[in-house]
């Protein structure tokens, strides 16, 4: 029997007026993700990924359609979703220790204290972090703020993790021990991830199914399955043929992206 739904995107569409003009940002995206599982969308710069995660959130109206989590129409931010950004430096507040950064969203939650100091100890211990607690952001190096950011997530315990390029503005090494520390993190609690980069390889690294966006207006061209070996890792996965063979059909479906088209091409069909 199939997982749940736990997220239906049902022909969100995303518009804004600029100087007069109309801009179709988000042209018409349905999708649904299950309970439990990973799932990457990709798409050309400017493709409206961003936007399209905000609507997901709560954070941004959609012009048209809605979004339902877990059965419900999310008008703002839901409880039992949380967001992870790019921009982890603006995310953290600097005057607050790391500790005190991932226990602000429990306090909402009107969690006693010493549940919330076990929750955040222990997401805090899960992504390396637990000999930083009391430091400030700003003492962090880059990768150790996106692992606070991602343990203040992980300590609210969401139902859906949603992720926007957080990977982006670190370098190449600490993004590989990152997108393992996720990878870990989604086997370890059973959360359902929504990760969005530019990065094909990442996507398929990472992912259990991958799903490609056109151009602006942006609507899905194609999907991808990734059967890949659950178990992954850095060096043995990206070696594999298969994983050559997906990453060739995601590239080959970014290029259709950058083309304008709407259906893909066809070229370098994976089966």
């Amino acid at each position: 029997m199939s997982a749940k739904v736990v997220l239906d995107v049902q022909h969100v569409k995303k518009s804004y007026t600029v100087r007069g003009n109309v801009v179709e940002a988000v042209g018409d995206l349905d999708f649904t993700v299950r309970q439990g599982e990973f799932l990457c969308i990709v798409g050309p710069s400017g493709a409206g990924k961003t936007t399209l995660l905000r609507c997901i959130a709560g954070l941004l109206a959609p012009t048209a359609g809605s979004v339902l989590f877990e059965g419900s129409p999310v008008t703002e931010p839901p409880p039992g979703m949380a967001v992870v950004f790019q921009e982890y430096g603006r995310s953290l507040f600097p005057w607050m220790t790391v500790f005190e950064n991932a226990q602000l969203p429990l306090k909402e939650k009107a969690l006693p204290p010493a549940e919330r100091r076990r929750l955040v100890t222990e997401a805090l211990e899960a992504v390396g972090l637990a000999d930083a607690m009391t430091s400030y952001p700003w003492q962090l190096s880059g990768g150790m703020q996106q692992r606070a950011a991602i343990a203040r997530a992980v300590a609210y315990e969401p139902h859906v993790l949603i992720m926007d390029e957080p990977f982006a503005a670190v370098d190449a090494q600490t993004r590989a021990d990152l997108e393992d520390l996720v990878r870990r993190l989604w086997e370890r609690l059973g959360v359902t991830v929504l990760f969005v980069t530019h990065d094909i390889d990442e996507a398929v690294y990472l992912g259990q199914r991958v799903l490609v966006l056109s151009q602006s207006p942006t609507s899905i061209l194609d999907e991808v399955m990734i059967d890949l070996p659950h178990e992954r890792d850095q060096l043995g996965t990206r070696s594999l043929p298969r994983f050559v063979e997906l990453r060739s059909r995601v590239y080959s479906l970014i290029q259709d992206a950058k083309k304008g088209l709407t259906t893909p091409s066809g070229e370098e069909q994976v089966s």
